[in-house]
């Protein structure tokens, strides 16, 4: 089946004027395979009359067009959004008493799956004149899993509860926190506590933090008494300790025999909560389809791998994989520079970090919780705060993607433009701009971009400078788990072969686990003080942090990714026995 998508955000035909029609073989042969909608002024493709030539597709100065094909086996065409516009194929199937996961990339339909299950949006199976009745959607899905759920769906049957992907929309809620939760459940204190929120009852929703709003926004979630529980992306904003917390409260909806529903891009976190696993594929922007169910290693894997077995598809052209054992990455005895000893006292907060060192080729991965002067120690080291011992002048170029991004009213082309010299070079292309998939946001300013997209064009930029020193702060925010993971291996491979440094921030495990050759361990009392010791070997580093986080980990055999063990499992016990909490 050909898909021909439009992206009206990106489509100027004002600008361009109509060059894909201009250009187009089969217009130009008399046939009407592109015309102009008489309302938006925009084109539209008809795709039964579209060759899939390409010339459209690479003719349109802003990357605005998707001409593919989608698999034979791609099933139910479940919601397509107007015409040449993104379609999903297939649904999720809630299992009661179970963790269902949903795992790919941005742009790949999860989010419209978990609306459309949670009853947000009801399905239109490609029909765009006019709205269909429930038992034609329902007939469509005879003999599939998820046909039950629809009929409940339908009349008015299933209760479900669903947390956003974007927590800030809560940020324009009217109340105070108590307030929000009161008007989910009378009987919200307990949750309360178990969500960290008493401390700012009395805040408004508009003064809260990224991770506070994302921890309010799950408990007014698990406090509604439904049958099934919708779950977008609940560990963005949070730290390790936070992210296992809330890993756990999920898990124990389950156990009490409720459905639940999860998207997420930390692998550990997904493993750690998921019974099964759906993989979400296809092709960013234009279509997505849900796998089959699957055992959560195994969709993990085939994920990694790149090939699904049971669906016969290959949805990566290379597979994913981790090293084979911690700590043995790099080597490096060619130290870089040598920093002094970090102190900083703020009001009601005090931090101390130890010296410490950093090699030529090697990346140290910092890990802890939040507000425990992570930040704080960066920015006194690329010298954004002051120390409070002896100044600190490390005599080094340094370059710095700080935690919270600020978009400017400029084009991404001129962002990197102003950091290197190199853009228009082959070897820019392959190392930068490829892996981050930024070519087709280069002619768009950086105040329209999303999130992801703002996420990887600050990577690109910190990454474009020259420097001996790279600092990253929390670089795998908002990005997908593929995204984590070739910006990882495109980190590594920079110091590498470049003999430079980084320092990396980071809240993934997985992620850590992959760049890092060396780790920075933060403890303390959040928000009164924190305490940072020296970089240790990535194995020695990961056994502090997760001791103190009292989880143990393996590796998988297959993939060799890392993976949390279940407390009290046989692997726990025998590794708490050694006290080897890091995998061997």
């Amino acid at each position: 089946m050909r898909i021909a998508v439009i992206d009206k955000a990106k489509c100027k035909p004002d600008v361009c004027g109509l060059l894909c029609q201009r250009m187009c073989p089969r217009v130009r042969s008399g046939d009407e395979t592109i015309i102009v909608d008489e309302l938006t002024k925009k084109p539209v493709i008809q795709e039964d009359l579209c060759v899939g030539c390409g010339i459209c597709v690479s003719k349109c100065p802003f990357g605005a067009i998707i001409i593919t094909n989608t698999p034979e086996a791609a099933g139910v065409l479940t919601h397509q959004y107007g015409e040449n516009g993104f379609r999903l194929f297939g649904l999720p199937i809630p299992k009661s008493g179970a963790v269902v996961g949903i795992l790919g990339v941005n742009g790949i339909g999860k989010s419209t799956a978990l609306k459309i299950l949670s009853g947000q949006l009801k399905p239109n199976l490609g029909e765009l004149e006019e709205e269909l009745e429930w038992a034609e959607i329902i007939e469509k899905y005879r003999g599939n899993e998820v046909q039950n759920y629809l009929t409940k769906l339908a009349g008015s049957n299933a209760k479900a509860a669903y947390k956003p992907q974007y927590v800030d929309m809560l940020a324009k809620a009217d109340g105070k926190v108590r307030d929000l939760l009161d008007k989910a459940s009378k009987d919200w204190v307990v949750v309360a506590e178990e969500m960290e929120l008493t401390g700012i009852l009395d805040r408004d929703a508009k003064n809260l933090s990224g991770g506070e709003l994302q921890r309010l926004a799950i408990a007014i979630s698990l406090l509604k008494d439904v049958d099934l529980y919708f779950i977008d992306e609940p560990t963005s904003y949070l730290d390790i300790s936070q992210r296992l917390k809330v890993a756990r409260i999920i898990r124990r909806l389950a156990e009490k025999g409720k459905s639940v529903i999860v998207v997420e891009h930390d692998l550990i976190v997904l493993d750690y909560i998921s019974d099964y696993i759906h993989i979400a594929f296809g092709e960013k922007s234009a279509f997505g389809i849900v796998s089959q169910l699957k055992n959560t290693r195994v969709g993990i894997n085939e994920y990694l791998s790149g090939s699904l077995r049971s669906e016969n598809v290959r949805i990566r052209p290379s597979l994913i994989k981790f090293e084979e054992t911690g700590g043995g990455k790099i080597e490096s005895k060619d130290v870089l520079c040598k920093y002094p000893a970090v102190k900083k006292r703020y009001k009601g907060f005090e931090l101390s970090v130890e010296s410490g060192q950093l090699n030529r080729g090697a990346v140290v991965g910092v890990l802890g919780p939040n507000a425990t002067g992570k930040t704080t120690f960066m920015r006194i080291l690329v010298g954004e705060e002051k120390n409070d011992g002896d100044a600190i002048n490390l005599g080094l170029k340094l370059s710095y993607k700080p935690q919270y991004l600020t978009p400017v009213k400029k084009t991404v082309r001129e962002v990197l433009r102003a950091a290197t010299e190199d853009l228009y070079k082959g070897h820019y292309k392959t190392t930068i701009l490829d892996p981050l998939e930024l070519e087709p946001l280069l002619d768009r300013n950086t105040d329209e971009l999303s999130g992801g997209e703002l996420q990887r064009v600050a990577i690109a930029e910190c990454l474009s400078r020259e420097a001996d020193i790279y600092f990253l702060d929390e670089p795998s925010a908002h990005l997908d788990v593929e995204q984590r993971l070739i910006t990882a291996k495109m980190i590594r491979r920079k110091m590498e072969l470049e003999k430079k440094s980084a320092i990396v921030i980071d809240h993934d495990i997985g992620f850590v686990d992959y760049i890092a050759d060396k780790i920075m361990v933060f403890a303390g009392e959040p928000g009164v003080s924190g305490a940072g010791h020296k970089p240790e070997e990535l194995r020695a580093g990961m056994n502090v942090f997760l001791k103190g986080m009292d989880m143990t980990f393996r590796r998988d055999e297959e993939t060799k990714r890392p993976r949390a063990n279940k407390a009290g499992s046989q692997k726990d016990k025998e590794q708490r026995a050694k006290g080897e909490y890091y995998y061997s």
